[in-house]
Formats: structure tokens, C-alpha cells, sequence
């Protein structure tokens, strides 16, 4: 257990109890959680929800740092798409439950369809 919260950054903080952890600090207990059971398929649903700007690049930081040296598949959920676009290899767009893109960040940071339902009108 205590590798977990090591590799989350949390070590220090094992003796506290979660409810007295920052906002940024329970969701990488949470992702700390999910990994003492060695998933094989990490689930994250917007993982930097309700962080503040330090704190959702920190997360992101150790998502890609978790997912180079656990060497795990991360799905996740995310609305934010400059975070998507940074630490996805693969992506796919959903609207309103329909799959209308997938590819990688640049072909759907250049797809018609996804600029038009998310990404506001071409410069």
C-alpha cells in the first residue's frame, strides 16, 4: 500500500486521514485506490475535475508519468481538450452518444465535425 501512495505522491501524507486532504490530493488517493488492485485497464472520469490550473497539470504530469512506468492502458473522460490533446495517443469523440471522430490529437484537433460540436468556428 505504501508503493501506491509513492507512486501517487502521497507518501508523506499516509498517516492523514483522506477527508483533511486537499481537493488535488483525495482525486490522487482515488487514483492511488484503483491501482493497489494492479488494474490492467486504468478508468479515469475527468481525473482534474474541480482542480485548480496547478493542480490539473500536476495530475497530468503523473497520469503520463504513471502510464510510461506502470505500462498500463488509461481510458479516460475528459473535457478539458487541452489536456486531451496532450497526454492522448488515441482519440474519439462522442456527441450527444454517437461516435462522430477518432484519431489521433492532431487529426481531431483538425477534424470538421469536432470543431463544429466542440471546438468553436476555424481561425
Amino acid at each position: 500500500a505504501y508503493q501506491v501512495l509513492k507512486d501517487v505522491g502521497l507518501s508523506k501524507m499516509a498517516q492523514q486521514q483522506s477527508g483533511t486532504l486537499a481537493h488535488g490530493n483525495q482525486k490522487r488517493l482515488d487514483i492511488a485506490l484503483a491501482l493497489a488492485l494492479e488494474p490492467k485497464l486504468l478508468l479515469l472520469d475527468e481525473p482534474t475535475a474541480g482542480m485548480s490550473p496547478e493542480e490539473r497539470w500536476e495530475t497530468v504530469e503523473l497520469i503520463q508519468d504513471l502510464w510510461e512506468r506502470l505500462k498500463i492502458t488509461m481510458l479516460f473522460i475528459e473535457h478539458d481538450m487541452d489536456i486531451v490533446f496532450k497526454i492522448s495517443q488515441k482519440v474519439r469523440v462522442l456527441c450527444y452518444g454517437s461516435l462522430i471522430a477518432q484519431g489521433t490529437p492532431e487529426e481531431i484537433s483538425k477534424d470538421k465535425r469536432v470543431i463544429e460540436a466542440y471546438l468553436g468556428e476555424e481561425t
